[in-house]
């Protein structure tokens, strides 16, 4: 005997459904990683966030679309400090284990080397724009957020060290 054909809705439930399933665990809460934020890692992310954060807003305090140079340092800081606050997320989180179809140790590596070597480029360029001569007033802030921008060149270097660390392991196994 022939069974009935299934109604086209049902069948888009189904697949949604099914999708569905398949993209959640088995457990309706978020997880929660406290011990992340003790870990070597952990304690850089913080620091690159709060540093970061430092380094724009003693720019952008500033009068700073008077020097071209410091745009550059801006969209680097700024752009930076929205995706480190993202990655945080989801290492406390633990999305990570949510969604195994990302290789997360390789973007990791690619998300902190491409830090790395664009906030090196931010800090010697913000280190280079600061001059007395240009802006007095603005000379105190600039400074520093030169200094903090090499601070946070530093916090990538070590997270792209670890993330090195990390991703080799995995290619190894």
């Amino acid at each position: 005997m022939e069974e009935p054909q299934r109604a086209r809705s049902h069948t888009v439930t189904t697949t949604a459904s099914s999708f569905a399933e398949n993209f959640s665990t088995t457990s309706s809460s978020f997880a929660y990683d406290r011990e992340f934020l003790r870990t070597l890692p952990g304690l850089l992310i913080v620091a690159e966030i709060v540093l970061g954060l430092l380094v724009w807003t003693l720019i952008a305090g500033t009068e700073y679309f008077r020097v071209p140079a410091f745009g550059w340092v801006m969209f680097v800081a700024v752009f930076y400090w929205v995706l480190t606050v993202f990655f945080l997320i989801i290492y406390i989180t633990m999305t990570y284990t949510r969604i195994p179809q990302v290789p997360w140790t390789t973007v990791g590596l690619c998300f902190n080397g491409s830090a790395f070597a664009l906030y090196l480029s931010a800090a010697i360029v913000d280190a280079s724009s600061v001059s007395l001569e240009r802006d007095s007033h603005n000379f105190n802030s600039w400074a520093a957020s030169s200094f903090f921008a090499f601070l946070v060149t530093i916090c990538y270097a070590g997270n792209t060290y670890f993330s090195f660390v990390a991703w080799r392991s995995r290619t190894i196994q």
